[in-house]
């Protein structure tokens, strides 16, 4: 069933099994843990005022012909980009946090166009394959997105590091599909998640074709491992009665997403190699990105 609001949205979380690791020990169930929740919660406000605010918070889709979550909508309009804006803020208005699925819309959209073009220049049907997966995450209600990569020595390129996983990259190509092996860092809501769409975080040469590379994994897929956490201060949010809390029901999350030779289908990816693209995806992912904290 489609999720509906912030309570289907967390029961859809539970049991998933996911390998999530906190200060060294694993998490058996995400969705209780006392740190994780107000992350969870804050997701589930998007949700929530999608049903409280339909005019604000959802949008016709032109995949599906219904309303859809603006989260996993097309802009298709500069009104579209501009009500997306208005969504934005008033979820900080009611959260005071990060609500974590910016990554995922930003990455559908500027992806839209990026896939559009390749496959207009060279013949591919990405673009296809991205309207398959948008038209899914529509209908069911979804969230998920990936960006930054762990990039090591920053003077080098993905190609020229010590250790070849800092990126993402394939380690191999087999009839079905893709190989991925690497690490994603700061991944925003990724546990929160039910897919992750892995990209390219910068401008790539021909030698960096295995990290030109984009696709979509299930969060629940048994190659990712999840590492919560990223500051010094992650500890405080269980010293209850000690100090200030701050803002205790809603929170933002990171983690670092280690990927073990994670298969993906070809019907799942939507770059392969198409290294003078990377630059493109990169400027138009960031530009919406920024453009949702004006």
């Amino acid at each position: 069933m489609p999720i509906r609001n912030g309570a289907d949205y967390i029961a859809s979380l539970r049991g998933r099994g996911l390998r999530v690791f906190y200060m060294g020990e694993k998490v058996e169930e995400q969705v209780d843990h006392p740190v994780i929740r107000p992350s969870i919660n804050a997701v589930a406000a998007t949700y929530d005022l999608a049903v409280a605010d339909p005019e604000l918070a959802t949008a016709r889709s032109e995949l599906t012909g219904e309303r859809v979550n603006r989260f996993a909508h097309v802009a298709g309009s500069a009104d579209d980009v501009v009500m997306q804006n208005h969504m934005q803020r008033r979820l900080g208005q009611l959260t005071g946090t990060c609500f974590q699925r910016c990554v995922g819309m930003d990455a559908i959209n500027s992806l839209w166009s990026v896939t559009f073009e390749m496959d207009r220049d060279n013949g591919t049907d990405y673009h296809a394959r991205l309207r398959t997966l948008v038209e899914h995450v529509q209908r069911e209600n979804l969230v998920g997105g990936a960006m930054t990569d762990a990039k090591g020595d920053r003077s080098r390129g993905p190609s020229e590091q010590d250790d070849p996983d800092l990126f993402v990259r394939v380690v191999r190509r087999t009839e079905r599909g893709l190989v991925l092996r690497g690490a994603k860092m700061h991944q925003t809501g990724c546990i929160n998640s039910h897919w992750l769409v892995v990209m390219p975080t910068m401008r790539l040469t021909e030698a960096d074709r295995d990290y030109a590379v984009v696709a979509a994994v299930p969060v629940d897929d048994p190659g990712l491992t999840f590492v919560y956490g990223r500051q010094s201060c992650d500890m405080q949010a269980l010293e209850d009665g000690t100090i200030d809390q701050g803002n205790a029901r809603f929170g933002g999350q990171e983690a670092m997403v280690v990927l073990d030779d994670v298969e993906v289908p070809f019907e799942r990816v939507f770059m392969d190699g198409e290294t003078n693209y990377a630059a493109d995806l990169v400027e138009r992912f960031t530009t919406f990105h920024r453009r949702s904290y004006v």
